[in-house]
């Protein structure tokens, strides 16, 4: 008995990881659409896409027409384009309810910064919850070992109130 009360003890604890991590990946879904949002409505105001600024080496051939000493190198930032990148924009920082009027390039960088972030962490909770999935399903061999009709005695099972 102390057995099986200590296995379904491990299985409940996964299953609470599992669905903690489920939880924890459907709030970082919803951050990262929210930043999507963001950044696509921020690519708008500098009428941009992804694919519309030229590449640092296009800037700099339509540059040249003398031998005057120039950089090599020209930046171009992908989401402003040529877009006023000291123009202020109005942002609310993750975590708080704190509005700052910040320069547009510093506002779509903090944005891809954690876009990136909740990307990396998207995936590690994926993989948390394939690996939870994975031990629960293995751990599912209770029924070989208890009877169907005691174990569903226990998942019924409710305390009563006083």
């Amino acid at each position: 008995m102390d057995k099986t009360m200590k296995s379904l003890i491990e299985l409940e604890t996964e299953a609470e990881h599992l669905l903690l991590a489920r939880h924890q990946l459907v709030e970082n879904d919803r951050v990262r659409n929210g930043n999507r949002e963001a950044l696509t409505s921020l690519r708008k105001i500098a009428r941009t896409t992804k694919t519309s600024v030229p590449s640092p080496f296009e800037s700099i051939m339509k540059e040249i027409v003398g031998p005057e000493s120039r950089p090599l190198v020209k930046e171009v930032c992908p989401t402003c384009g040529n877009h006023d990148s000291n123009q202020r924009t109005w942002m609310m920082f993750p975590g708080t309810d704190v509005f700052a009027r910040i320069p547009f390039h510093a506002a779509h960088t903090v944005l891809e910064s954690e876009q990136e972030q909740l990307d990396f962490d998207s995936r590690r909770l994926q993989s948390i919850v394939k690996e939870k999935s994975l031990l629960i399903s293995e751990k599912g061999v209770l029924a070989d070992k208890v009877s169907p009709g005691v174990m569903k005695s226990l998942v019924t099972l409710a305390d009563k109130p006083k």
